[in-house]
């Protein structure tokens, strides 16, 4: 890998973290594109993933700033019951994580005609947001919800599947206020790829300590490694706060066309490979 393919996959990582078009789809498919091999490149995506993380951070600082000292008053307010809802929707992708990560792992494969599919059922909850969603979207977010809304998420594991896409068009449907859909979204995800990235290096450590650090490391530098993080924290930055307008606006069709495109393009160079 070199910079010019670091700055590429951060720029893409950014961008699709945050859309509802599946980052980890767009990764698999900006690889195969770049032709980057799947042993080089562990530890960037690593690095990306957590580059957006801080992003999410950076633009809800203020509302998990809020949350937390509601939380610390150890009383039954909204901002604790919003940070147990935010639990709840974690269980979903803690189950799948702990029982069925193995088999999760087998589609990041570099197959592109599976990320095609999974792009078109991503195109498929986005219709069904917008056209089965409520009207008015001013419906509480409830304790059942979030679990719905954990169960979305949790599907979305799948390279081509869009977290925010499942997520956001799932509340869609379920008539979630707006404000609070977007919010919850963004938030639900921080824990979860958080963990997601500590077990990866765990287990490639506790297996075999020596060959864990290079196939992190292997063909994979320094500056590589500081471009991605720059162009994934600094492209999520945008494309999350852009993200959260159309949301409130409830314009994501536009999105769903996008991934029809995208889907069919995959579908048929993979079948051609």
């Amino acid at each position: 890998m070199d910079w010019l393919q670091a700055l590429l996959l951060g720029i893409l990582q950014g961008i699709a973290e945050f859309l509802p078009i599946s980052s980890d789809g767009h990764l698999e498919l900006g690889k195969a594109l770049l032709k980057v091999e799947g042993a080089d490149n562990l530890l960037f995506t690593l690095v990306v993933h957590g580059a957006t993380v801080l992003a999410t951070l950076f633009v809800f600082w203020r509302e998990i700033m809020r949350l937390l000292k509601g939380t610390f008053k150890f009383k039954m307010n909204e901002e604790t019951q919003f940070v147990i809802k935010l639990i709840i929707s974690m269980l979903p992708v803690l189950i799948v994580g702990f029982f069925m990560m193995d088999w999760v792992e087998s589609f990041f494969n570099g197959d592109i005609a599976f990320v095609g599919y999974m792009e078109l059922l991503t195109a498929a909850f986005l219709f069904a947001g917008h056209f089965l969603g409520k009207r008015q979207l001013s419906k509480p977010l409830t304790y059942g919800n979030s679990f719905i809304l954990g169960i979305a998420q949790a599907m979305a594991v799948m390279p081509g599947l869009s977290r925010s896409g499942t997520t956001i068009a799932t509340g869609m449907m379920l008539g979630i206020d707006k404000k609070k859909l977007a919010e919850f979204s963004f938030l639900m995800v921080i824990v979860p790829i958080i963990g997601a990235n500590a077990k990866e290096m765990l287990d490639l450590n506790s297996a075999a300590p020596e060959a864990g650090v290079a196939s992190l490391t292997a063909g994979v530098g320094a500056l590589e490694l500081i471009v991605g993080f720059i162009a994934a924290f600094v492209t999520g930055l945008f494309a999350c706060s852009w993200m959260i307008n159309m949301v409130k606006k409830g314009k994501l069709i536009w999105f769903a066309i996008y991934c029809v495109v995208v889907g069919l393009a995959a579908i048929i160079v993979g079948s051609l490979q």
